[in-house]
């Protein structure tokens, strides 16, 4: 018997390469952790870090919740499901997912606006996008955001928290409710003062004044739990009249609740769209920039299009249950760094420290002061700032000063959104007008020669002025070809032959392009030639597209080159082979 035969086939190369590629691409880190051998001191090491980040996570998902309109559940539901799908599935090492600071604003205006319904759904569709977004490999474009864009809303985020927690930090009682923009919230805040509770306001300030002092004194100290563990204890035994999360919200439960699809109406789906592309705007941003900071402090590298596609998973997750946005937060992302961590099991065992402390301290949360909460967020829109970025911006340039304030200004007074949206466009109109300056045409002027050595053609070339040369040095595109162009119009007409060299181009543009075969179909109508050198391949595809090519000019390697094929006066020779 014959033994059956194989097939022959090869298997295509490109396919194999792009699956590998796919594997690398969106491998969770958490894997490649385990390949690299996973061992019982690397688990004891997750677990220390694992708690710290929880006791430092605890109190600041409940006040985040609190401060964007939520209940505190919420915010323990966030960073628990959240917590943990960002940890299992990311593509960083030591990033830590749940609610953050930087997302209060949108989500008290998506509550306000479409209730808490409208929000958990505006959560899913996010969670949606994110996941798309890194699966089509879009990660890499997110880091595009300049820096002063990012500076300037982080700064005005902290604002906006800081005067959201006004009302709790001084016990103010309202004649109405409180306003979402800052331009209206002011007077009413204003309007209230004379309410002022001064127990509220010295347990606030008391708050703040235990964190500030742990952080000098003992810095490696949950500061944050210390804080609201103490003003907790000393308002529960001395019987002071503040509000509390169970005065507020009834307490917290003592477990998840039972997951469940949000309502899709599509009504609701329509008018909550722009809170969740505001969702995963800034979420991709956030997650990203904690990741690059967790980068910054371990020498590791993350998979952006990995994070982003377990951010959607986690964000899915996270409204299933009842929760908001997640996203990766700084803050705790440097702690469990600090804290040792060595992989993504830190990030899970975060959330499930976070989940036992649920189960079992749930009846105590409700002695909670509000005033310590909000405490707390004011010393987290304090520590948001980035002061010493923010004073080096406003002293770098116009430019970077200009987006760095027009973003902080724009988040404060309209919306974030608008305010990415706009600081993005005026940085890449500035970025735009620096490169255009910065790409530049000068004329060559050839080295000095031994008397005698040049050809009776060579003589003729330069006595009489038959060609001139003309080196364009930086990106050849839109932002500069108006410029160039009207210099080597006017140039052209001075010499018969233009020798235009391009080996200092490193890209070139169709409107550049398009500003080229103008000149030479010009030049030629007038009886002249235009000569083009040092193109590589990408630059004369891009040419050739739009008509820059043999006759209508002539290629050739080298300026030297061109110039002896200029003294030779071959008329047959178009130059197209020198092109090849």
């Amino acid at each position: 018997m014959h033994a059956p035969v194989k097939s022959s086939r090869p298997r295509d190369p490109r396919a194999q390469s792009e699956k590998a590629r796919f594997s690398e691409l969106f491998k969770p880190k958490l894997v490649t952790v385990l390949e690299e051998g996973y061992r019982l001191s690397h688990f004891r090491a997750d677990a220390v870090a694992g708690l710290t980040v929880a006791i430092v996570a605890l109190p600041l998902s409940m006040a985040i919740a609190i401060a964007s309109g939520a209940t505190p559940a919420q915010g323990l539901i966030t960073a628990i499901v959240g917590g943990f799908l960002v940890s299992l599935l990311g593509g960083s090492r030591h990033q830590i997912g749940g609610p953050a600071g930087a997302f209060i604003v949108l989500v008290a205006a998506t509550i306000q606006a479409h209730g808490m319904g409208g929000l958990i759904l505006a959560t899913f569709l996010s969670g949606l996008m994110l996941a798309a977004i890194g699966f089509l490999r879009l990660g890499t474009y997110i880091k595009f955001i300049p820096y002063p864009v990012t500076v300037g809303f982080t700064a005005g985020i902290a604002v906006i928290i800081f005067a959201s927690q006004l009302t709790p930090l001084f016990g103010l009682t309202l004649g109405s409710p409180e306003p979402g923009p800052l331009i209206e919230k002011l007077p009413v805040i204003f309007a209230a003062l004379p309410t002022v509770s001064p127990v509220t306001a010295a347990l606030a300030l008391a708050a703040i004044g235990i964190v500030v002092a742990v952080r000098k004194l003992k810095p490696h100290w949950p500061g944050l739990l210390i804080a609201v563990v103490l003003t907790t204890l000393v308002a529960a035994l001395a019987g002071l009249p503040v509000a509390t999360i169970g005065t507020a919200f009834g307490g917290i439960p003592s477990g998840l609740p039972a997951p469940s699809l949000p309502s899709f109406d599509l009504d609701l789906v329509i008018a909550v769209l722009p809170s969740a592309i505001a969702f995963t705007l800034l979420g991709a941003i956030e997650s990203l920039l904690s990741a690059v900071v967790a980068d910054g402090m371990t020498g590791r590298r993350h998979r952006s299009n990995c994070e982003l596609v377990a951010q959607g998973v986690a964000n899915i997750g996270s409204s299933l249950f009842g929760g908001f946005c997640v996203t990766g937060t700084i803050a705790r992302t440097a702690t469990n760094v600090r804290a040792g961590a060595v992989g993504p099991v830190s990030g899970m065992l975060h959330a499930i420290f976070l989940l036992g402390f649920m189960m079992l301290a749930a009846p105590l949360a409700s002695y909670i002061p509000l005033a310590s909460l909000a405490g707390v967020l004011a010393v987290v829109a304090w520590s948001m700032v980035e002061k010493h970025a923010f004073a080096t911006l406003l002293r770098a340039s116009w430019g970077d000063a200009a987006v760095l304030l027009v973003t902080f200004l724009l988040t404060i007074f309209r919306d974030l959104t608008e305010a990415i949206v706009v600081g993005f466009a005026l940085g890449a109109l500035i970025f735009i007008q620096r490169m255009s300056t910065a790409t530049f045409a000068e004329p060559l002027v050839a080295e000095d020669e031994p008397d005698g050595s040049a050809g009776p053609d060579e003589d003729r070339l330069t006595q009489q002025g038959d060609v001139i040369v003309y080196r364009v040095s930086g990106a050849l595109f839109f932002g500069a070809a108006a410029s160039i162009g009207s210099l080597l119009d006017r140039v052209a007409t001075s010499a018969p032959v233009l020798v235009l060299d391009l080996s200092a181009v490193p890209m070139i543009d169709s409107t550049a392009g398009e500003m080229i075969a103008s000149i030479a179909r010009s030049k030629k109508r007038r009886g002249g030639r235009v000569v083009i050198t040092g193109t590589t391949g990408p630059l004369r595809r891009e040419l050739f597209a739009h008509g820059v090519a043999p006759p209508v000019v002539r290629f050739d390697r080298t300026v030297d080159s061109a110039l002896r094929r200029l003294r030779s006066a071959d008329p047959t020779d178009d130059g197209a082979s020198a092109a090849q």
